[in-house]
């Protein structure tokens, strides 16, 4: 799923922005959209931006408000677990607001964002949708544990396969009640060399017997203590090949695939590859 942030001030557009876009790229695949809430609203309100979102072609559409809750059901939700959710069934979501989170951006009316800048404007009508849409189209997907098990699972030869295994590697906040708390880590990788070590990795896995779908993904930027970094899904013929190919794949990818880990906890902050061992 390609994941596209869109902050402004409120006289920016960025609702008529996400419709804009909506609309566009509902021709291409499935849509969803989420928008950062400071109120809770009334659900689908004629007018309002959620319905917008959806009149102009989004599959699903969420409101989540900054204490967790989100419209129409008011359970518990986080931006990154709704992320998550839809990564498995969407081919794009353009997330409004949130201008605090590290997600590719399109800035209006000059807001400051944490993410990378795809793309920036005074106001809406200002934005080269063609252009903002192919960098789009370039930028890493987003995908989660559910996404790649949904696609493993489309795989022609899924029905030789009677196990999937995974693995799922989380930002852990200590080691141990004495360790410094770990506030996030941040990952490079080495472009090109890291995506061409990953595939030789999945295409030698997936050439042992019983082993159908391999799918390893590592996410980069920031990642905050508890999320998710790192995850291997396996499909195969029976259990021992789909374990022993997830343990294998995982070890691979730590050892082989160039990637940069920075710590940062509450007392300091370093690259884990120049810290001494202590």
């Amino acid at each position: 799923m390609q994941v596209l942030g869109i902050v402004g001030p409120s006289d920016s557009g960025k609702t008529t922005l996400v419709e804009r876009l909506a609309d566009r790229l509902a021709d291409r695949g499935r849509v969803a959209t989420v928008k950062h809430l400071k109120t809770e609203p009334t659900v689908d309100t004629e007018g309002k931006d959620t319905a917008r979102h959806r009149a102009a072609g989004a599959d699903a559409t969420y409101g989540i408000t900054d204490d967790a809750g989100w419209f129409a059901t008011g359970a518990e939700r986080s931006l990154t677990g709704t992320l998550d959710e839809l990564a498995a069934d969407h081919d794009y979501c353009l997330v409004e607001g949130y201008s605090d989170r590290p997600l590719p951006t399109v800035a209006l009316g000059g807001r400051d964002h944490a993410g990378e800048t795809v793309a920036t404007a005074a106001e809406a009508d200002a934005v080269d949708l063609d252009s903002v849409i192919a960098a789009l189209d370039d930028l890493e997907p987003y995908e989660s544990l559910g996404s790649l098990v949904a696609e493993v699972k489309r795989s022609p030869d899924a029905r030789y396969a009677g196990a999937v295994a995974t693995f799922t590697g989380r930002v852990r906040a200590q080691d141990g009640p004495d360790d410094e708390p770990t506030e996030h880590l941040e990952f490079e990788k080495y472009d090109g060399v890291a995506e061409d070590r990953l595939a030789t990795i999945r295409e030698e896995l997936e050439a042992r017997d019983g082993v159908q779908e391999v799918r390893m993904h590592h996410r980069t930027g920031v990642v905050e203590a508890g999320e998710d970094i790192v995850f291997v899904v396996v499909l195969a013929g029976h259990r021992r090949e789909a374990f022993e190919t997830v343990e294998d794949g995982i070890d691979r990818l730590k050892d082989e695939v160039p990637l940069f880990k920075k710590e940062v906890t509450v007392d300091d902050t370093f690259w884990s590859h120049e810290r001494p061992e202590r």
